[in-house]
């Protein structure tokens, strides 16, 4: 009877000697794992402690720690009303100015509006210009007219300074799309690709932020030869500037000269001007816009546009337009033009 108790009780002492044995073998191996994260979940294992959720303090003296979960990536969230991101301006968006918000991307980006209005009513359409070169084609007065706009940085932060350098590309199409009767030619179309060096500023002036800069050169026509060749070239400076949901964008541009036999359009200046001030409003989802231009001579030339926008479904907005003046297009740069146009406007696409 005595033998059989000693013999209970050895084997009784031998499984905790061994499981002590084998749990000690276990937390060596977890030493050896050398991310930190799956070192500690093998510890947690061997010692049968829950694991706790990510952040979690732990008591003192414990072999866990705290878990310091992963930085999540920044992304443009829209607030309820959907103008634009959280802590980001319509400027700072488009041209990547806060460093908070810097895209670190060289991706193509919107540059001006892109839209399509297949309905852009002008009571005076340009009959000097003829469709295809054909002198019996006449344009009719309502059309469609779209412009597509992108650019793209090409290099960030320049010698480590707050500039960065675009290309820019627009280009603006006027179809008579209705006009059947000569096989619906394009009327026209502008070409416009620009090299942009943009400052990012941050100054006060009269109550709205200078948030940037940019000074480059603009090449513009509507490729087309003989008499209805129109082109210039431009050295640019545009401003822009913010308060709240009201941005304003002052374009200035100065006409590199061209030998008067090879210029198409010697009076160009006459009636697009020196420069042109834009002005936008953004209110919830709707998007208000104006922008005036004038020669700032005596024979007064100018023009005005109107727009407004609002939201129809995701990335597309109803778009209504009314321009009055000169310079709409290269063809009409010496034509008043009174047009009304209602399309769409493709929005928030990068």
């Amino acid at each position: 009877m005595r033998s059989k108790i000693f013999i209970i009780l050895g084997i009784a002492a031998f499984i905790p000697l061994g499981a002590m044995a084998g749990t000690a073998d276990r937390f060596t191996r977890c030493s050896l794992i050398e991310d930190d994260t799956a070192r500690l979940k093998c510890y947690d294992d061997v010692s049968g402690r829950p694991a706790k959720a990510p952040g979690t303090d732990t008591s003192s003296g414990s072999l866990a720690a705290t878990a310091i979960p992963e930085k999540a990536p920044r992304e443009a969230v829209k607030p309820p009303d959907g103008t634009y991101p959280t802590g980001a301006s319509v400027l700072a968006r488009q041209w990547d100015l806060d460093e908070a918000n810097r895209a670190r991307k060289f991706v193509i980006k919107p540059y001006r509006s892109n839209y399509i209005l297949p309905v852009a009513y002008n009571n005076s359409p340009n009959t000097d210009s003829s469709l295809d070169l054909d002198p019996d084609a006449k344009p009719q007065h309502t059309e469609a007219k779209f412009q597509i706009s992108f650019k793209v940085k090409l290099w960030e932060d320049i010698f480590g300074r707050d500039m960065d350098l675009w290309f820019g590309y627009t280009q603006l199409a006027f179809w008579q799309v209705y006009n059947t009767a000569f096989s619906s030619p394009f009327r026209e179309t502008n070409y416009e690709p620009e090299l942009l060096l943009n400052f990012r500023t941050d100054y006060d002036l009269f109550g709205l932020r200078g948030k940037m800069i940019n000074i480059g050169l603009n090449h513009q026509s509507n490729g087309r030869s003989g008499p209805l060749s129109r082109s210039w070239n431009r050295v640019v400076a545009n401003f822009g500037f913010e308060r709240d949901q009201f941005n304003v964008l002052l374009r200035t541009w100065y006409r590199i000269p061209e030998n008067k036999r090879d210029d198409d359009n010697p009076d160009i200046e006459k009636y697009s001007g020196y420069g042109e001030l834009w002005g936008h409003y953004f209110w919830k989802k709707q998007r208000f816009g104006m922008m005036v231009r004038n020669n700032l001579r005596s024979d007064n030339k100018g023009a005005i546009q109107l727009e407004w926008a609002f939201p129809l479904i995701e990335h597309i907005s109803a778009y209504l337009q009314y321009f009055n003046g000169y310079g709409e297009s290269l063809i009409d740069y010496n034509k008043c033009v009174n047009r009304f146009s209602i399309g769409f406007l493709l929005t928030d696409w990068y």
